[in-house]
């Protein structure tokens, strides 16, 4: 079964986004890179994917706009990515990809390849791109990583919702979302075993992965990135620079 797509479009509270200000629009969706909004070239690589359904989470009314230009839905947006993944979900069923409006370097191999890398038994699969491959693909780059013992790992803002059951992990993904950036309260939910093992540098992020679904009753896996540029997305003015001389 092909799955839906869901881009999250939503919009942070608190300051305005730095590339949305830089380049003088409502939301960075509309930022345009060789010629195009952003949100046109992820809605372009899905659909060269051969995924068929699309929809945009977005409360902006000139990207809900540019959504229904593109003969995507448009679905409202929750109080943060988490919840309106929920409401995708609710709308879309699984199985779900879930990505962002920001990822304007996506490529529809990679939307092939991560959905056939992803084991048969998962319900959620998260992909994920080791910091050699990343500095490999893009020499300079400055990413959030996270520290296992099996590698440096950053988000490709590439998730599957695989199966129904998979609506079980997005509560966890709320926490995930709080701590990203400190793994070690991610491995302490898991245990005092599992928060030993960070500690001493044994725990890999796949197992860490594995058992934070085994919590919550899901299979969930780690996919590794073919190409570590797919972990570069569009946070900051100078990421968009890097996008437009990649596009351009």
């Amino acid at each position: 079964m092909k799955p839906a797509a869901l881009i999250l479009a939503g919009s942070r509270p608190g300051a305005p986004d730095p590339v949305a200000a830089a380049e003088g629009v409502s939301h960075k969706s509309l930022v345009e890179i060789a010629g195009r909004p952003m949100l046109s070239h992820v809605v372009s690589a899905l659909r060269e994917a051969g995924i068929e359904r699309i929809a945009v989470s977005a409360s902006d009314a000139d990207v809900r706009d540019l959504a229904l230009r593109l003969g995507c839905e448009v679905l409202a947006t929750g109080a943060g990515p988490s919840a309106s993944v929920a409401i995708g979900l609710d709308a879309l069923g699984a199985p779900l990809l879930v990505t962002t409006s920001d990822h304007a370097l996506l490529r529809p191999e990679w939307v092939r390849d991560f959905l056939g890398d992803t084991p048969e038994v998962s319900d959620v699969a998260i992909l994920l791109a080791r910091r050699e491959a990343i500095e490999a693909a893009m020499p300079g780059s400055r990413r959030t990583y996270l520290r296992f013992a099996d590698g440096q790992w950053s988000g490709c803002n590439l998730f599957l919702l695989a199966s129904d059951r998979a609506g079980l992990a997005i509560e966890t993904w709320k926490m995930v979302e709080a701590d990203r950036k400190r793994p070690w309260r991610i491995a302490a939910r898991l245990g005092l075993g599992m928060l030993a093992g960070y500690a001493l540098g044994r725990l890999t992020l796949a197992a860490a992965i594995a058992r934070l679904g085994g919590k919550i009753g899901v299979n969930a896996s780690l996919v590794a990135a073919r190409d570590g540029l797919a972990a570069v997305d569009v946070d900051k003015p100078s990421d968009l620079a890097d996008a437009r001389r990649i596009m351009e």
